[in-house]
């Protein structure tokens, strides 16, 4: 009897799935080359949209809307002369850059990375692991500090406290990562994600705003969920997988602040408390000066429509007050360098604004996202679902989606001009359309491969575990996935129940300006 060469080693199912999902996500092109080909496909869709009777009636007005066809020699036109203007007028393209301005200032003086250390280093071992997960819910205003600071300071931290160091990585990263649409505070996510639906939905109201602070309650609540959950998770699943380690020694040394660093976040402190005083004088107040000076409304004021400015103001000034008193400001230059280097991390988004803003606009131009809605919503009014259960099937559809596209603005750039008006026909609102998509897009992060820092959270976990690859980085954060997915979907649908607003003069209905 011949003997048989052993079998190969089967792959994991994981493995399998995790291949195919990284095939796919491979195989699409870069996201701006992506925006540019479907710029050109809005144009050949709109000569051959044109040849057919399809027509619908306007939902405001009634009157009949047909495809505009741009393989013409007017809409060369249109093309040629409205390139510059769709880039410059792009809504989210001004309020990120100014946001990034102020944010830089706080990023390059070290108050962002001080106050990371301070919060995990200070923080009791039996708190440790929610602590950690906050801080990591908290960095993500400041773009991808948390994933270059915080994930490998948490493992450290978690070593040296005896703990298994990859308990810290994960609880950090599924804060990071995870949590993405959860915080305290706005970041530079919320004016972007606010501008994209505010361009998607006035294909059906021209007149519509969309405010960065349009999901700020639904965010605040969901902050304490992420900790608590990403707690549990860490505490009760990964904990028995990764028991407390016999050393407290770490291979590499942590450094606690120093006097200069204390006495800068004293000072930032200080700044912050001012800061904050003085807004709530301008806002408290039914005369305060930050309201409406007509009406004394808050929902309408300057303090919502200017909360960009004060995001930026914050920044600088907090950044400023925190440089001089550790002393890594020391004058103006220090302050521009860091404005400056905030603007020099921006090329690719840039560039990728640029063709998003062109198929943004053609898409507007063709009236071929106000028919589809119209034809989307006529076919989910017939289905008659409720709107629990229609939302939770859009949360999960962004989540399958994000593990093939992982860039949160670029997603939400494809899908808003057509589930942004289809819901508002329903009678949804666009900032509730964006709480839905953003729930989607933030569970699934850590778990997709086309995430940006995937790569550098595996090269991380690989000093600690050397085998592992990126199904091990998954089977990791697959039950913080589940369970942010299935929590935050319960939120949604409790939040619905209770009718509750989610953020400021952020209603749940649209009710069309013809009603």
């Amino acid at each position: 009897m011949k003997s048989q060469a052993p079998a190969a080693t089967r792959r994991p199912a994981i493995d399998r799935f995790l291949a195919v999902i990284e095939k796919g996500g491979n195989a699409l092109p870069h996201p701006a080359t992506l925006f540019a080909l479907l710029a050109v496909v809005v144009v050949l869709l709109s000569a051959l949209t044109a040849q057919f009777d399809l027509v619908v009636p306007h939902p405001s007005t009634g009157a009949e809307v047909r495809p505009v066809n741009l393989l013409t020699v007017s809409g060369l036109h249109r093309i040629l002369t409205g390139l510059v203007t769709n880039f410059t007028s792009f809504a989210p393209l001004g309020v990120v850059l100014v946001a990034l301005i102020g944010l830089g200032v706080a990023e390059h003086s070290g108050l962002i990375g001080a106050a990371l250390r301070f919060l995990v280093l200070s923080a009791p071992r039996r708190l440790l692991t929610l602590i950690v997960v906050f801080a990591g819910v908290m960095s993500n205003m400041a773009s991808e500090i948390g994933y270059v600071l915080l994930v490998p300071l948490a493992a450290l931290i978690f070593q040296a406290a005896g703990r298994h160091p990859v308990l810290g990585l994960a609880a950090a990263f599924a804060g990071v990562s995870g949590g993405y649409s959860a915080n305290l505070l706005l970041g530079t996510i919320d004016p972007l994600l606010a501008g994209l639906s505010q361009e998607a939905a006035r294909i059906v109201d021209p007149d519509y705003t969309v405010s960065p602070a349009a999901n700020w309650y639904f965010m605040i609540v969901s902050t304490f969920m992420v900790t608590a959950l990403g707690t549990l998770v860490t505490e009760v699943l990964l904990a028995r997988r990764f028991p407390d380690t016999t050393t407290r020694r770490s291979d590499e040394p942590i450094q606690p602040l120093s006097p200069a660093e204390r006495r800068g976040l004293l000072w930032a402190l200080a700044a912050t408390l001012s800061l904050t005083a003085l807004v709530l004088a301008g806002t408290v107040p039914q005369n305060g000066f930050l309201r409406d000076a007509e009406t004394g409304d808050l929902l309408n004021s300057p303090f919502l429509k200017g909360i960009v400015a004060l995001i930026f103001a914050f920044g600088v000034i907090t950044g400023v007050a925190y440089g001089v008193g550790a002393g890594t400001i020391r004058n103006d230059e220090d302050v521009i360098q860091g404005m400056s280097r905030s603007m020099a991390t921006l090329g690719g988004y840039l560039v990728l604004t640029f063709f998003a803003a062109q198929f943004v606009a053609f898409f507007n131009w063709t009236q071929l996202g106000l028919i589809f809605a119209v034809q989307g919503a006529g076919v989910l009014r017939a289905l008659n679902l409720p709107a629990i259960p229609l939302f939770v099937a859009f949360v999960l559809l962004t989540a399958a989606a994000n593990l093939f596209m992982g860039s949160a603005s670029a997603k939400w750039a494809l899908m808003a001009p057509v589930f942004v008006p289809m819901f508002m026909l329903l009678g949804y609102s666009p900032e509730l359309t964006q709480v839905g998509y953003r729930i989607g897009d933030s569970t699934t992060n850590i778990i997709s491969p086309m995430m940006s820092y995937f790569a550098l959270i595996i090269a991380l976990l690989q000093r600690y575990e050397p085998r592992a690859r990126i199904g091990t980085l998954v089977a990791l954060m697959l039950p913080y996935s589940i369970t942010f997915l299935v929590g935050w979907s319960l939120l949604l649908a409790l939040w619905l129940t209770l009718g509750l607003p989610i953020g400021p003069g952020s209603p749940l209905d649209y009710v069309p300006a013809a009603a």
